[in-house]
This record gives C-alpha cells, sequence and structure tokens, in this order.
C-alpha cells in the first residue's frame, strides 16, 4: 500500500539526521527506523489515493441524486399544502 521508496526515503533521511559520532550506528538504525516506519504505516487504516477517488465520485453523485430528490420532496410538498389550501377554501365557501 505504501510506496517502499518512499518508506526508504524517510528513513534514510532520519538517519542522516544522527549526530556524526553515532555514523557507525548509522546503518543498523537506518534499518530499524524502515522496519518500524514499515510496520507502523502497515496498521493505518488507509486507502489508496485511487480508492479515495472511486469513493469521492460515489459521494458526488450520491450529492446530487439527494439533491434532486429533495427539490421534488419540496415540489411534492407544496403541491400537496396548495391541494389543502384550496380544499379548505372550498369548504369556507359551502
Amino acid at each position: 500500500m505504501f510506496d517502499p521508496k518512499a518508506i526508504d526515503d524517510i528513513a534514510s533521511r532520519l538517519s542522516e539526521a544522527v549526530p556524526p559520532g553515532l555514523n557507525n550506528l548509522k546503518e543498523d538504525m537506518e534499518k530499524s527506523f524502515r522496519t518500524i516506519l514499515q510496520s507502523a504505516l502497515g496498521k493505518l487504516d488507509v486507502v489508496t489515493r485511487e480508492e479515495f477517488e472511486v469513493q469521492k465520485g460515489v459521494l458526488a453523485k450520491t450529492r446530487a441524486k439527494l439533491e434532486t430528490l429533495e427539490k421534488q420532496v419540496a415540489a411534492i410538498e407544496q403541491s400537496l399544502q396548495e391541494t389543502e389550501d384550496g380544499e379548505q377554501k372550498t369548504e369556507d365557501s359551502e
């Protein structure tokens, strides 16, 4: 799921931040960083960019459909209200 090159790059940058006096440990630390990063990132509940974009599209379509349905319901409610108002006027005039 995560790009191994990105993990390697982060691990490398972290190991480069190690003080010069600990350079003999740099390679071991870089391996440890890489392992820790892969483990931590693997536990995250995330989706790929492609999955995200698909869900974003589904949400946009659903939102558009919802807006259409809301307008239809409002029109039906308005029509019912007008019908009820018309019936009441007819009853009142009798």
